[in-house]
């Protein structure tokens, strides 16, 4: 399976999830393929960028948080894209890490932002670059944070 090895732990567990339902896995196209009374209903695929589950007959299925995408000009068939995710690009400082430890409702708050807004913050405070400063930045910032608003949104 083209990139089978970068999302091996993925589809390992896509097959264990599965296996839990009354289908029958069968390789086709090089690739875990489930089927029911021998009619394909779901594939696991290895991309470069993602795995998926590919349902044959995806377009009948109710999708109300509109996971299932179509690819190309397929009629029926629709895929379930799974990516990673990226991994924290700033460091939390000690002092950030302290503060949240002394104020689990700041820490709640600050991980109910997005990505980006934590991000903005988290850059904000390691540009710092004394303790005391770093303290400050935070201290100031935690109105803001409490009230969900990014780095640079202004009230």
């Amino acid at each position: 399976m083209a990139y089978r090895e970068r999302w091996q732990a993925e589809i390992a567990e896509l097959q264990r999830i599965l296996s839990g339902f009354d289908l029958r896995e069968e390789c086709k196209w090089g690739k875990p393929c489930y089927t029911i009374d021998g009619k394909n209903v779901v594939i696991i695929q290895g991309f470069k960028e993602y795995c998926a589950l590919g349902f044959f007959q995806g377009a009948l299925l109710k999708d109300p948080k509109r996971l299932l995408v179509r690819l190309g000009q397929v009629r029926a068939a629709r895929v379930m894209k799974f990516t990673r995710t990226k991994p924290s690009e700033f460091p939390v400082p000690a002092e950030l890490k302290e503060k949240f430890r002394k104020d689990p409702r700041f820490k709640r708050a600050f991980e109910a932002l997005t990505p980006g807004r934590q991000r903005g913050y988290l850059f904000h405070f390691a540009r710092a670059k004394q303790s005391g400063t770093r303290t400050a930045r935070i201290e100031k910032a935690m109105p803001a944070i409490f009230e969900g608003r990014g780095f640079l949104e202004r009230r």
